[in-house]
């Protein structure tokens, strides 16, 4: 995994197989999206402000540049978020609408993965000039 590092980038970072250094990424991800989903019906005002923080990407930009050791790659990933984060609010549309259009859940959720795909192709079409 760190084959390419030199010798002293790899004593700052523990060592492990990316075997274990997938799953060490899976069961933290894991642990808190669960994590929130259970405070959603504990305290949803604290769960929703926890999940509004950037904490996956903050994650999997740390995840990526342990991996791969590559700055260019990392910036082009947080420029990516930094585009995709507005965009993907879309969602959220159909949920707040629902105040006056009493939509059922499964229309509402439908109706923000479409508002989601749109705004994906804005996404793919503001990146795919670089």
């Amino acid at each position: 995994m760190f084959a390419n590092v030199p010798s002293t980038h790899v004593s700052a970072v523990i060592k492990m197989s990316e075997t274990a250094f997938f799953a060490f990424k899976v069961i933290m991800s894991a642990l808190i999206i669960t994590g929130a989903s259970w405070l959603s019906g504990k305290k949803p005002f604290l769960a929703g402000f926890l999940i509004a923080l950037p904490l996956m990407s903050m994650l999997a930009i740390l995840f990526s540049y342990l991996q791969y050791r590559d700055m260019d790659k990392v910036n082009q990933f947080a420029s990516s978020i930094l585009v995709a984060v507005p965009l993907s609010l879309c969602f959220f549309v159909p949920f707040l609408l629902n105040r006056w259009l009493k939509m059922n859940f499964v229309m509402t959720f439908g109706a923000g993965l479409i508002f989601l795909g749109v705004a994906f192709f804005i996404h793919s079409w503001t990146f795919q000039s670089k």
